[in-house]
């Protein structure tokens, strides 16, 4: 099972449109299973769309828009003749122009579900967080994905969100990846809270057989004004009955070009229940 997962930062990039492009060729390329995506935008005054039936929505049907990111970025894996089933949902208004959110994209059907992580409910309020579950199947196995976007750990906003995503995943059954921009750094106390959660997760990174690079953030971007240290951000989570064989840090000017502010995270998965 391959998977990845970065954050967007769509259409505050310059270039936005050639970067979707090479968002998709990697996606393409190597032949993903799941993709998780933050930063997901769209503009407010955009007309709006009825979306194909590769759109998965939640059961708070939002509004897509004609340049909502992740529909262009299926658009465009379509012309590689890649389809991918996808669903997203917002959190909160961005720069006062966007709805900005979360998505799953799948190489098969996701039963889409969002919930509030956030203290904050109001949209206009860019503290607000909503996340983005999916069920899908991956490799033959159902799998459970949760493309996540949380806060920093001040003012007890991170362990917060954190909770609410425990309470939310807390009757799941089925394998479970969590995907996404933690804002925490791995020597942090975040970091920490995750892998001591009863969700019973194991860092990718941490336990992969190989990996390529490490820090997902290297330079100071938006929510981390001040940065000057290479940061290890962005997560790929596991539970227990999947083996990370392989971990890359990927988009980072390598093997593959720069497209955000962040790098992305490529991993792959066997079953620990499949033979080596």
């Amino acid at each position: 099972m391959k998977v990845l997962t970065l954050n967007t930062h769509s259409w505050l990039e310059e270039n936005q449109l050639e970067k979707c492009k090479m968002i998709a060729q990697e996606i393409a390329t190597g032949d993903y299973d799941i993709i998780a995506l933050q930063e997901v935008n769209q503009t407010i005054a955009a007309q709006a769309i009825v979306p194909d039936g590769l759109y998965c929505p939640t059961d708070t049907l939002v509004e897509i828009k004609e340049d909502n990111f992740a529909l262009r970025l299926v658009e465009e894996l379509q012309l590689l003749d890649c389809d991918y089933y996808w669903s997203w949902t917002y959190s909160h208004v961005g720069y006062d122009i966007y709805h900005e959110g979360n998505a799953l994209l799948s190489k098969q059907p996701i039963i889409a579900k969002e919930y509030l992580a956030s203290q904050a409910t109001d949209v206009w309020d860019h503290t607000t967080r909503k996340n983005l579950s999916g069920v899908t199947e991956a490799d033959g196995q159902i799998v459970q994905v949760v493309s996540c976007h949380f806060s920093w750990w001040q003012d007890g906003k991170f362990a917060y969100e954190w909770q609410q995503t425990e309470a939310f995943l807390a009757e799941r059954s089925d394998t479970l990846l969590i995907l996404g921009d933690f804002n925490n750094d791995a020597a942090s106390s975040g970091h920490q809270l995750v892998l001591d959660s009863s969700l019973q997760l194991q860092d990718s990174f941490l336990t992969a057989a190989e990996t390529i690079g490490e820090a997902s953030v290297v330079k100071a971007i938006d929510g981390w004004q001040d940065n000057r240290e290479a940061l290890r951000i962005d997560y790929v989570f596991a539970s227990n009955d999947l083996q990370a064989t392989e971990y890359e840090v990927v988009f980072d000017g390598t093997r593959t070009p720069i497209v955000s502010d962040h790098f992305g995270i490529k991993v792959v998965f066997a079953s620990k229940t499949e033979p080596n």
